[in-house]
């Protein structure tokens, strides 16, 4: 229970760095999502289902904050943490976690999170989808795998 309760301070704590300070970090308005990576690390270390039922509490928290189209963080949220949830495996979430494969974990995550976020965003917009899926969905993947390399390294150290 107690594991439980710290993964929810973390994701509440994450929640309010990423639409407070993240931000300012931006490269030509494309921010990292810290959110990705947390669903992504949550659904190696827990499992499908827990990271399914991550994405889709933590889409909600961020459209409930910031949503100019309620429930569109729930849905591509939720889709992240159920593909993520693939490459669980109980013997290998230390190999996992501390090498190469989490940051491509969180690109193949981020990117269908970022196409489906898209589809449904641009409807009846004057961008177009390809335009809004490789100028800022693309780009926006490769800052969260930049991002994710942090856990990566940290993980690693801690495993050697």
């Amino acid at each position: 229970m107690q594991r439980y309760i710290n993964y929810g301070v973390i994701t509440l704590a994450l929640l309010i760095i990423q639409t407070t300070i993240v931000p300012f970090t931006a490269i030509a308005n494309i921010i990292p999502d810290l959110l990705t990576v947390w669903i992504v690390y949550l659904a190696i270390q827990l499992g499908q289902i827990p990271g399914t039922v991550a994405g889709f509490l933590i889409g909600v928290a961020l459209d409930l904050v910031g949503g100019q189209f309620l429930g569109l963080h729930a849905l591509s949220k939720t889709v992240g943490g159920f593909l993520a949830g693939y490459f669980f495996n109980e013997n290998k979430i230390a190999h996992i976690l501390g090498s190469y494969e989490f940051p491509l974990v969180t690109g193949i995550t981020s990117f269908v999170h970022n196409i489906i976020y898209f589809i449904i965003l641009v409807q009846g917009g004057n961008i177009s989808l390809v335009t809004a899926i490789f100028r800022f969905g693309l780009f926006s993947t490769l800052y969260t795998i930049a991002v994710a390399l942090i856990p990566v390294l940290v993980y690693s150290r801690k495993a050697t």
